[in-house]
């Protein structure tokens, strides 16, 4: 893929993929500010035409690309009629081209849900730097994308906050020589989202919008619901496993309701370390940008003396069995992982169409890991049959509990 000859290069040259989500949005605003420092190669999206089109004209990248090809034609007309130099190119395969780009130095990987694997594994086997915002890479393929990893010497940088707070919180040595670092346990936060000291019949009652009215964070509508039912942090433990080598045992949760302390590294001398900083993912996504050098984020830092408090709690697994059901998959290995978040994704897609109500989506995750059976996930192949069939098993379950 060779640079249109209208765009000189300048910077390191930065790949969004996911441009018109709220990481997109919070990354295009920390490049912004570094503009001696980062250029937008290019800007991905699955169907937002207005909205990539309104990224095109502010940043000029050298490509953007829409999943969906009928809305990149849309796009392409868009842009000539304006003018913009930007090339639009559209479909899956071209997700993975400008993600394995030669040209591009980083790539950002923000696209939500399994749609963003392929891309994500196509910037990892070229070795490039890839900030990984995508829980489902690792979710789904942990074994496949840690091996594809090593075997290429990608440089893999964790966004999401909790995980960027263990990167920070890990000595240098970790990686090289994690027996030696002493690392006890990993100590994952979560704010416990908007339903923490919700009643049985409160969740029983709640409505997308009441799920996705985060008190902390600002995030898209899916992650939002993820976070109401705890199945984020469930998420984040089996990304934790694969991205620090710690087993199950070793990872816990804590709910931490002013999100101030990101996540905790437990050592065996008795030190826990800790990464703090205010609610906002401009943060992890400028440390991951200038690893390993530190750039300005346009965040600034915790007001301590005007902090009444920071407490921590265990989570309820009864109230919010997504979070068991995560360490579950993980201990049952192969595709479990993989089966749980189609399931989840599944069951919130409908949720959120309001087609079942908010505690049915424990109850079809649960269903579906159980119909599935023992499946290995040993190749992509696997992997992908594996998220298929889940996805059928959770569609038939959800039809069973469709509201009226």
């Amino acid at each position: 893929m060779s640079p249109p000859s209208h765009i000189a290069p300048r910077g390191q040259q930065i790949v969004i993929l996911g441009a018109t989500g709220s990481i997109g949005a919070s990354t295009l605003e920390v490049i912004a500010r570094h503009p001696d420092r980062y250029a937008v190669f290019a800007l991905t999206a699955h169907r937002n035409v207005e909205r990539l089109a309104q990224l095109c004209l502010r940043h000029a990248p050298r490509y953007a690309v829409l999943a969906d090809e009928a809305a990149a034609k849309q796009l392409r007309e868009k842009l000539q009629a304006t003018q913009c130099p930007t090339e639009v190119l559209g479909g899956t395969r071209a997700l993975c081209e400008v993600a394995a780009a030669s040209e591009a130095d980083a790539v950002m990987a923000a696209i939500v849900g399994a749609a963003g694997l392929a891309p994500t594994l196509a910037a990892v086997r070229t070795g490039k730097k890839v900030l990984l915002a995508n829980k489902e890479a690792l979710v789904m393929s942990g074994h496949i994308f840690m091996d594809a990893v090593a075997a290429s010497g990608a440089c893999l940088l964790p966004i999401d906050s909790e995980h960027n707070a263990i990167f920070q919180s890990l000595p240098a040595s970790y990686r090289r020589d994690p027996d030696a670092a002493g690392v006890r346990r990993i100590l994952l936060t979560g704010s416990g989202g908007p339903f923490r000291n919700a009643s049985s019949e409160r969740l029983a009652a709640a409505t997308p919008d009441e799920a996705c009215a985060h008190p902390v964070w600002s995030m898209g509508r899916k992650i939002s619901v993820d976070s109401a039912t705890l199945m984020n942090k469930g998420l984040e433990v089996i990304e934790a496993h694969w991205l620090f080598g710690v087993p199950a045992n070793r990872i816990e949760v804590l709910i931490h309701p002013q999100s101030i302390v990101h996540s905790m590294v437990d050592y065996v001398d008795g030190s826990v370390v800790a990464q703090l900083g205010n609610p906002d993912m401009r943060v992890p996504i400028a440390h991951a940008l200038a690893w390993p050098e530190r750039i300005e984020s346009g965040v600034s830092a915790p007001e301590f003396f005007s902090l009444a408090a920071l407490s921590f709690e265990r989570p309820a697994l009864e109230r919010f069995p997504c979070l068991g059901l995560a360490y579950q998959a993980l201990e049952a290995g192969g595709a479990a992982p993989a089966v749980l978040n189609a399931a989840n994704e599944e069951a919130v897609r409908a949720f959120l169409e309001r087609r079942i109500g908010f505690c049915h989506i424990a109850e079809i995750i649960t269903a579906t890991l159980e119909c599935s059976g023992k499946l290995d996930a040993n190749v992509l192949a696997a992997v992908l049959h594996a998220d298929a069939r889940a996805r059928e098993i959770a569609r038939e379950e959800i039809l069973k509990r469709s509201v009226p």
